[in-house]
């Protein structure tokens, strides 16, 4: 080949290669936060709580990043990463609100995505583990769904799983891969704290034995006495409490659970607690998912004084009742996304009081 030649296709590499490096999209600026010269924080969210992910992202002085989620006629589900997710510390929220599995769907999609963008390490941020409550096989030729749920997760690539509240502690065990479980009980308690809701004339309540645990464990934090109920469960979502065992007459009750999906149990068990002689009693969930008229339910019911949920799910505001109060968690989960990133102590943000199970 002559020197000219040569010189040709020289000049013809180095001219694509510059195209190349123009062409390649980079993160807009606030969208990514750094740590030293090679880490770099982003936050990215799915289309299940968008309001969350942008009060996230707000605590954390960040920008979301651009992406692309979009259904096809089909049904099928297209992302697309807006700017170069190369080389970062990337952080997906979403969380299991309906519909639930598109939505799951969708966050295995971006996991894959970012997978093959490049980045460097993948975070899922589910507020709310969707199927946790399928943690065992209740029956026989049953599935136990949230087991595959995480097969799902590590399949597609995920590095990591932040999540709040799981049903049960055993789910942290279906995974090969760090969980960092948080919980919404400090938020709760200082919610109550705040409105004078602690002390002798208080009780903390556990709706079931498999909740007795954490229920001790609030009724510490408010200084306060503990019962706990006995029911059966006749369906699915159906509650019958037979018992309370404890001391709840003259005192103000504050029943909590991990998830609000009808209000069947919980609407029991505050009438059996007016029964035995509570003064009043308040409803809390971590996650408030609200399936079908359970929010007019708990409005229509006069054994309940309030309701107190965080917004690890999405509520309507139009179709909140007044006896509702809804707690951000946008505050703990900014926290702990950083503390991943830096490589701090997540359980120090509870000093070491996260694991309730």
């Amino acid at each position: 080949m002559s020197a000219k030649a040569m010189s040709m296709k020289t000049e013809t590499t180095e001219l694509t290669t510059l195209e190349l490096e123009v062409a390649a999209p980079q993160p807009a600026p606030g969208h990514w936060r750094e740590l030293g010269q090679s880490k770099r924080l982003m936050l990215f969210s799915g289309r299940s709580h968008p309001e969350l992910a942008g009060r996230i992202a707000e605590r954390l002085g960040l920008e979301l990043g651009e992406i692309t989620l979009k259904t096809f006629a089909d049904g099928e589900t297209y992302c697309r990463y807006e700017e170069s997710v190369r080389g970062a510390d990337l952080f997906l929220v979403q969380t299991g609100s309906d519909p639930v599995d598109r939505h799951l769907m969708e966050l295995l999609i971006m996991i894959q995505a970012a997978k093959l963008a490049s980045a460097k390490r993948v975070t899922a941020v589910i507020p709310w583990f969707p199927y946790s409550r399928q943690d065992k096989k209740s029956a026989p030729r049953e599935p136990v769904t949230g087991k595959l749920v995480a097969d799902f997760l590590q399949t597609a690539g995920v590095d990591r799983v932040l999540t709040m509240d799981l049903h049960a502690g055993q789910i942290q065990g279906f995974f090969q891969i760090p969980v960092d479980h948080m919980t919404a009980l400090p938020l709760f308690a200082q919610h109550f704290r705040d409105r004078g809701i602690f002390g002798e004339g208080v009780v903390s309540v556990s709706p079931d034995p498999g909740r007795a645990k954490m229920a001790v464990r609030f009724s510490q934090m408010l200084e306060a006495d503990f019962a706990i109920m006995h029911k059966t469960r006749p369906g699915h979502d159906v509650a019958q409490v037979t018992e309370v065992t404890g001391r709840v007459r003259d005192k103000i009750a504050l029943m909590g659970d991990d998830i609000i999906a009808t209000g069947g149990t919980l609407v029991s068990g505050a009438r059996a607690l007016k029964e035995a002689g509570a003064k009043e009693v308040y409803v809390f969930a971590t996650h408030g998912l609200f399936a079908g008229d359970s929010l007019q339910r708990f409005a229509n019911a006069e054994e309940v004084d309030a309701v107190v949920v965080t917004d690890t799910l999405p509520l309507d505001p139009r179709q909140v009742p007044d006896k509702v109060t809804q707690l951000t968690v946008s505050s703990l989960l900014a926290e702990t996304i950083w503390n991943v990133f830096s490589e701090e102590s997540v359980s120090a943000i509870f000093a070491g009081e996260n694991q309730l199970f």
